[in-house]
């Protein structure tokens, strides 16, 4: 009996030890398959021999290959390497486990391949090369395609009408080529990111709703393009309605009788003095009605409450209406930043009053709608809460201020408005959301986000610090509302701030103060219950609200609690704890090092002490992030905007259900 019970034991056993044996085997093959087909790509187009790759050796762990997954290589990123000749689709075939592929600024020549026997691949970065020819149509055949991106390179014929069909297209970049012909109707709703600026294009640029978002700046450079978004009105004149058109020469041939010039004499006489008397009656109108009105808004959209440019709104309507008042009539003011370049603004404030609008975001200071227009553009308008505080002359004076700054990483305030009961703020419309949307999702859950990877990290430290060192350089103004739903994501991904300088247009005789939400938290010690004789914001302020920023990048945690007054000195662990949790999900380059994710650690943890004299000034947290990205960069081989890192982070921005840009 006892034999007989263990015999089906020690089969099990063998079967269990023969299927380890059979994985294990599998698991080298692969491996062994994907090294010999790299260290063949190696051979084609690393002459130079940048590319350390052994046999032998595990491939997941040599230089460009950014991930593997159950043996196979899926991210392979092979950047600034001087890497040449052309690239053998034979080979990278082989390769079909790939998810994304990446030979940015390298020298490699030739015609793009035939890339459609990898069916998993998400994301193609080949830009700043030297490839010629045609764009492929069957990129088409990749079904799970969302990036392609082939600017900077010698890239002719027309743009594929096949593109139409890739359904999750997010980035489409191909400007810096010599592209001809018409560009597409593309309508794909997840289509955020699109140039094709510099090349010879021709004709009208389609109107669809996934095109109308882009501005001038995704088509500058093509002078046979013409449309809404470049400003520039095609002409519809077909052949036969030329001025050289025998319709018309045959009129020039017969002249008018003299029956026919004595009623057009006689007509003239009369519209003349019809046109006098009802000038005469509307300025007798007009004297009596008054000079001027003004407009006021009525709102009826119920918006969040997260105060950010862009949040998670009602999507409901708004609605502007005529109300009769004296003072005056009010004015839309066009700002004009620093520098040149400066885009024209082709909108009037009947524009802006007949747009339709939804809400964004509610806060402190004001209210954010998304406007647009019926010509299809789109702006971002913020109603501020108080609209008699400060007086006009003051107001002006603050806003020709703040709407001189111009920086990569703030949001430009493009006009203002006011009158005797509204002001309001317009910018420019950020379809990609907040960085608060980027950690946390559209719904933020109570625990928290996933915290983002230490290079992102390092990146939207910078730009953060470096849109906070531009304000407080210029004229010594302050963000004052420094916090991740006001710091907004840009075309090339650059992280940007907005609202800032706003805390000024605060009435100083309202005595409350923020006291809900996770805003607060964001606040210094001395600026959360400040009198109302004290200023309500200062540099040092926003310092540590940008260290509890980098906490929040760090651990994926809204600040709804004080994690200084939380956790103290025990801050770098608490960090570490939440990241470890983490250590186990899918990432670029494995486990974060140590030594990288406490650099950026110290300098958050320098910006929130508790004493405001012993923070260091945004200069000088600038350069302590910048030193920490270049000797991060150094080490990871790779630059920080590489798709290995920022094409993921690009496919978790929220959805367009999310973000309102269905126009």
């Amino acid at each position: 009996m006892i034999r007989y019970m263990e015999f089906p034991r020690r089969t099990s056993c063998i079967l269990l030890l023969l299927f380890s044996t059979s994985f294990s085997f599998l698991l080298h093959c692969a491996l062994s398959d994907d090294a010999d087909t790299l260290l063949s790509l190696k051979s084609e187009i690393d002459n130079s021999n940048h590319l350390q790759w052994r046999h032998g050796s595990d491939p997941c762990q040599w230089k460009g290959v950014k991930q593997c997954l159950k043996g196979r290589v899926i991210k392979l990123v092979l950047e600034h390497l001087n890497l040449t000749g052309q690239l053998n689709i034979n080979i990278l075939n082989k390769l079909d486990q790939l998810r994304l592929l990446s030979f940015k600024a390298n020298s490699l020549t030739g015609q793009i391949p035939d890339l459609s026997s990898l069916p998993n691949l998400k994301s193609i970065y080949l830009n700043g090369n030297h490839f010629s020819g045609q764009i492929p149509a069957t990129l088409s055949l990749l079904h799970r395609l969302k990036v392609i991106v082939i600017s900077d390179n010698r890239i002719s014929g027309e743009i594929p009408n096949s593109l139409l069909n890739l359904s999750r297209l997010y980035v489409l970049s191909l400007d810096n080529n010599q592209l001809t012909g018409e560009i597409p109707p593309f309508n794909q709703p997840s289509l955020r990111f699109f140039n094709v600026s510099n090349n010879h294009l021709h004709g009208q640029i389609p109107v669809t709703p996934a095109m109308v978002r882009f501005s001038i700046s995704s088509f500058f450079g093509n002078i046979g393009l013409c449309g809404t978004q470049i400003e520039s009105t095609c002409d519809l004149m077909s052949p036969s309605a030329s001025p050289s058109s025998p319709i018309k020469e045959k009129k020039k041939k017969h002249g008018l009788n003299r029956k026919q010039i004595t009623a057009v004499v006689v007509g003239s006489v009369g519209g003349f003095g019809l046109l006098i008397l009802c000038l005469i009656i509307m300025c007798v109108v007009c004297k009596r009605s008054g000079r001027t009105s003004s407009r006021t808004v009525t709102t009826t959209a119920e918006g969040n409450n997260n105060g950010g440019a862009v949040g998670a709104g009602g999507g409901k309507q708004f609605s502007w209406e005529e109300t009769e008042e004296g003072g005056g009539t009010g004015n839309l003011v066009f700002l004009v930043g620093e520098g040149v370049g400066e885009e024209r603004m082709n909108y009037t404030m009947e524009d802006l009053l007949k747009a339709s609008a939804e809400t964004l975001g509610r806060g402190t200071v004001g209210s954010t709608y998304k406007a647009v227009m019926e010509s299809g553009y789109i702006v971002t308008v913020k109603r501020l809460r108080e609209a008699r505080y400060p007086r006009v002359e003051e107001f002006r004076r603050y806003m020709e201020i703040l709407g001189r700054l111009r920086h990569p990483n703030l949001v430009p305030i493009r006009a203002y408005f006011h009158a005797k009961e509204e002001r309001l703020l317009v910018y420019d419309y950020f379809p990609n959301g907040s960085l608060f949307s980027l950690i946390h999702g559209s719904r933020a859950p109570p625990g928290g986000g996933k915290p983002l990877h230490w290079t992102s990290c390092l990146k939207i430290a910078e730009d953060v610090a470096a849109g906070l060192l531009y304000i407080h350089q210029n004229s010594n103004l302050t963000h004052g509302n420094l916090k991740s739903s006001n710091v907004l994501l840009g075309s090339d991904f650059e992280s940007c701030l907005t609202d800032y300088g706003l805390s000024s247009f605060k009435n100083p005789d309202d005595i409350t103060v923020e006291s809900s939400g996770g805003g607060v938290f964001y606040k210094a010690p001395e600026c959360r219950h400040m009198t109302t004789t004290a200023t309500t914001s200062t540099q040092e302020g926003d310092v540590y609200s940008f260290g509890v920023l980098v906490l929040e990048l760090l651990t994926g945690k809204t600040p709804f609690e004080d994690v200084v007054e939380e956790h103290g000195s025990d801050i770098p662990k608490w960090v570490r704890s939440v990241r470890e949790d983490h250590e186990t999900e899918e990432s670029d380059d494995g486990p974060p090092n140590e030594d990288k994710l406490g650099a950026l650690l110290n300098i958050a943890m320098a910006c929130v002490s508790v004493c405001g004299d012993e923070r260091p000034v945004i200069k000088e947290v600038l350069r302590m992030v910048r030193e920490a990205r270049a000797e991060a960069h150094v080490s990871s081989n790779s630059s920080d905007h590489s798709p290995g890192r920022w094409s993921d982070t690009v496919q978790s921005l929220p959805r367009e259900d999310h973000q309102h840009l269905s126009i």
